[in-house]
């Protein structure tokens, strides 16, 4: 069966007053279908720029990319947007929620690219928001609510959709203990029902609920 991502010597390296400054180095890697995966490593060590090329936000390296058999390293960047807006779900550290939206509002967003009903988005929205405990948030901003809520609705976010593939980078790092748990529980169930997840966290602990770890250092892939 094919893999989910195959990547094949992706590099991103950026130019310096000293010279380029190589963040990813000949990273070659399979994920399957259905996996949960952990990248690991120190500061500065490239997690979080290896998670946005695979959310197709950064367009800026060289290599192979396939997703889903799709030749992203062929892909304008309008193309890799759409397949991002298809099938991935990005719970990002600094949460990047719209500042303007309701919570609700925010929720729907990932709904609107895809081919729903108004009535069916708004029945999705609400169970999201029951499934969360978050029903009496709905109708505030971001600024309104505490990092921990924030974090929440990220996440709320990120698989409302149900995205085939869903990254997160640091999902728990501005959560308290249980609601990190929670989050953990919440992806081995996504996982179970056939998402595939790919998470950066500094934690042992929630490291040990994926299937398979793999560790950076400076930009490179450790054996």
């Amino acid at each position: 069966m094919q893999p989910l991502i195959q990547l094949k010597n992706l590099e991103k390296c950026v130019p310096t007053k000293a010279g380029p400054l190589c963040v990813l180095r000949k990273i070659t890697l399979d994920v399957q279908d259905g996996e949960f995966m952990t990248i690991m490593g120190p500061s500065g060590a490239g997690k979080s720029t290896l998670l946005s090329i695979l959310g197709l936000y950064d367009h800026a390296w060289t290599g192979e990319y396939l997703l889903d058999g799709q030749a992203v390293h062929s892909m304008t960047p309008k193309e890799r947007s759409v397949l991002n807006k298809r099938h991935v779900g990005f719970v990002f550290q600094q949460f990047h929620l719209l500042d303007d939206l309701t919570v609700a509002e925010n929720l729907d967003l990932p709904l609107s690219y895809r081919d729903i009903k108004k009535s069916e988005r708004q029945a999705m929205v609400a169970d999201t928001l029951d499934h969360f405990g978050i029903v009496a948030k709905k109708d505030l901003y971001p600024s309104q609510l505490s990092g921990g809520q924030q974090q929440l609705v990220a996440v709320a976010r990120a698989i409302i959709a149900k995205p085939k593939l869903l990254l997160a980078d640091e999902p728990t790092g501005n959560l308290h203990s249980e609601q990190g748990k929670e989050i953990m529980e919440l992806f081995a169930k996504l996982n179970r029902e056939g998402t595939t997840i790919i998470q950066v966290t500094h934690s042992e602990t929630h490291a040990a609920c994926s299937q398979r770890i793999i560790k950076l250092r400076d930009g490179w892939m450790e054996k």
